[in-house]
Order: structure tokens, then C-alpha cells, then sequence
């Protein structure tokens, strides 16, 4: 019998730039390496499903690509006024890839909306763990859940453990099923030398 999930409450730092664009359907990858609070300093996937919870730390315009720059998708800087975090989405783990050849960028860097030399500045740092990738499944909850920003939630960790259970009972797929297939297919194409490690 398969698990279904009736709420969460373990939540992955992620730029609201990117939420964005992913609950827009314009992307479904994120690149990670490391989390400066973590123990180890290493980034792992250790959760097959998460809430996303936006942050507005190192969002810079000039690391994302130009055709954004002009555009933004969504505000770089949290409202001064705001004090709370704002969660609407919910995601799933589909693949996990661990990039250790830099060659791998070029080929996923037209399914992502950051600049190539950013990418590459991630890879490079701490050259000796992997760049972390996976591609998530995004549902947007049924109403949005507000949690008040909290000092615990501050710094660059990267998951954060929040103190109630969010429900994601009638969270609806950003995607289809045939959508996300096809948004997947080539990525995971690219990535044909590297390991899936969900597989």
C-alpha cells in the first residue's frame, strides 16, 4: 500500500526566484552544494517530499540569466514590512543527480534560469563533494500557510524542521503528469552519464 501524504513539516530553503518559476512551470530543477550550518557541510536530499519555504538571501539579478534581468519573476528583496513566511507549495523528489564533471553544466544550463558562471561558481566550491541536482514535482497547496520569521529560520541552512504540521491534503500538480514528463525527459537525457539516485 503507497503512503499518501497528509501534511509536512520539513521545509527546503530555497530562492523565491526559483519557487517562482517553478510554480509558474518554467522550471523543475534545483542545484545545490552544501548549507554553511549543516554539520558536515554537505547538502543532501534527505527527504523525499518537502514544503518549499522562499528565502530572499543571495538572490541577485546578476546571477540570473539576461532575459530575466529585465523581467523579474518575482521580487529580490523581502518587504520590509514582512515578517512572515509565506508557504504555498509542497514538492516532490522525482530524480537526484550528483555532478562531479563540470562539463555536465553546459548541457542542463538551458533548463535553469541562473547564470552559467553561477552555476559553475557553485560547482566549484568545495570542489571535492558533488553539485547536488534534483528535479521536484511541485503542488500548490489549497490555502496558504503563514509561519512568523523566526530567528531559527535565519542563516544558510538549508532545511528547517517548522513547529506544526502543514496540510497537503488537495494540493494540486503545478504540471501535469504528461507536462512534467516532458519538461523531465530532457534533462534527464542530459544527465545520461550521471546516476539517478532515486532509480
Amino acid at each position: 500500500m503507497v503512503d499518501v501524504l497528509t501534511s509536512c513539516n520539513v521545509a527546503l530553503k530555497e530562492w523565491a526566484v526559483t519557487i517562482k518559476a517553478m510554480a509558474l512551470g518554467k522550471q523543475i530543477l534545483i542545484v545545490r552544494k552544501g548549507g554553511i550550518h549543516q554539520d558536515d557541510k554537505e547538502f543532501r536530499i534527505i527527504h523525499p517530499n518537502f514544503l518549499l519555504f522562499p528565502t530572499y538571501e543571495h538572490q541577485k539579478l546578476d546571477l540570473l540569466k539576461s532575459s530575466l534581468q529585465n523581467d523579474p519573476i518575482t521580487p529580490l528583496e523581502r518587504g520590509l514590512d514582512d515578517d512572515e513566511i509565506h508557504l504555498n507549495y509542497w514538492s516532490r523528489v522525482t530524480d537526484i543527480y550528483e555532478l562531479r564533471d563540470s562539463a555536465t553544466l553546459s548541457a542542463i544550463s538551458p533548463f535553469h534560469h541562473w547564470t552559467e558562471e553561477y552555476v559553475k561558481s557553485r560547482f566549484r566550491w568545495r570542489p571535492s563533494q558533488p553539485l547536488t541536482l534534483a528535479l521536484l514535482r511541485l503542488f500548490k497547496l489549497e490555502e496558504e500557510t503563514s509561519v512568523p520569521l523566526t530567528p531559527e529560520f535565519s542563516g544558510c541552512k538549508s532545511w528547517v524542521e517548522l513547529d506544526q504540521d502543514i496540510p497537503v491534503v488537495g494540493a494540486q500538480p503545478v504540471l501535469s503528469d504528461e507536462e512534467y514528463n516532458k519538461k523531465a525527459t530532457p534533462i534527464r537525457e542530459a544527465l545520461s552519464e550521471a546516476e539517478n539516485l532515486v532509480i
